[in-house]
């Protein structure tokens, strides 16, 4: 059950980050505050790394070709995700948009079954339909079909498939390194290697459409550094759990983060939570309980 310790970490971080990142959004604009938790955690990443060659002394992993395309997936996707992820939080409160994007459990057993061959047990998917009716039961509310509810709505589903498609891609590339006994080694060089070119690719993206963005993300480098370590240290753990069990069942579990955030939004927005939200909370809850369960 060592993944479930590290999916839980994982998105306790993770809610932080995000938290902090919408904060970034009023200043840096949707692109600038996705660029932030690339740009100020890669430098983590290669801390991370450093300290897990110093403690087991082993070598550096040697990628094969195989190891590019899947990386490629999951940097890429997890780039759009983010964006579209923060797009949909300035149109929605902080905790139902978060419940949008939490449809991704259900794109990600699809994604994986398709693209990695991860097999779904009757009991795993079950949880993950409980799991993901909770979020439904979340997300939707009167008014829905008026405009400013179709578009949060859409970027939210949209970027929880992007999400999807990352877990898968970056799963993917941790195991194609083919060294399962040391799994936190593969983990931590593909978030490394991760967060190295997409800082490199939105920086670049940046320098040339928007430097004006580009030069305030430097200047905001207090709040940015932190957001930075914190989602360093969110993936450092998705990605523990990655390598070790699908990425269906890490992400599913990853649905407590709603929980999360509604204490974020309660808190520190000042927003109320509906009985129909609370109502999904437990439904949540349930498939959380039946996905333990199942392993």
């Amino acid at each position: 059950m060592l993944w479930a310790v590290f999916t839980i970490i994982a998105a306790a971080a993770q809610t932080a980050r995000n938290a902090m990142q919408r904060e970034l959004t009023t200043t840096l604009g949707t692109v600038g505050a996705t660029h932030v938790r690339f740009l100020f955690g890669f430098p983590f990443a290669l801390i991370f790394l450093a300290g897990v060659l110093l403690v087991s002394g082993d070598a550096l992993p040697r990628p094969t070709l195989i190891y590019v395309p899947w990386i490629l997936l999951g940097l890429v996707a997890q780039i759009a995700a983010t964006a579209l992820m923060l797009a949909a939080m300035n149109d929605r409160s902080f905790v139902v948009t978060t419940a949008y994007i939490k449809t991704e459990p259900v794109q990600t057993a699809l994604f994986g079954l398709v693209l990695l061959g991860d097999k779904l047990t009757p009991m795993l998917a079950l949880a993950i339909i409980i799991a993901t009716a909770g979020v439904v039961v979340m997300a939707i509310k009167p008014g829905a079909a008026q405009v400013n509810g179709i578009k949060p709505t859409v970027l939210g589903i949209v970027a929880g498939g992007m999400f999807g498609l990352s877990a898968i891609g970056f799963r993917g590339a941790i195991l194609s390194l083919g060294i399962p006994d040391h799994f936190v080694l593969a983990a931590t060089f593909t978030l490394a290697a991760g967060l190295v070119v997409q800082s490199i690719l939105l920086s670049a993206y940046l320098m040339l459409r928007d430097p004006v963005t580009l030069r305030a993300i430097f200047r905001a480098w207090r709040p940015s550094m932190l957001a930075g370590f914190m989602g360093a240290l969110a993936s450092q753990f998705w990605f523990l759990g990655f390598a070790i069990t699908s990425a269906a069942s890490v992400r599913t579990l990853a649905l407590v983060e709603v929980l999360f955030a509604q204490g974020v939004s309660k808190f520190a927005f000042k927003q109320k939570t509906s009985p129909r939200e609370i109502f999904g909370i437990v439904l949540i809850t349930v498939g959380v309980v039946l996905l333990i369960w199942a392993h």
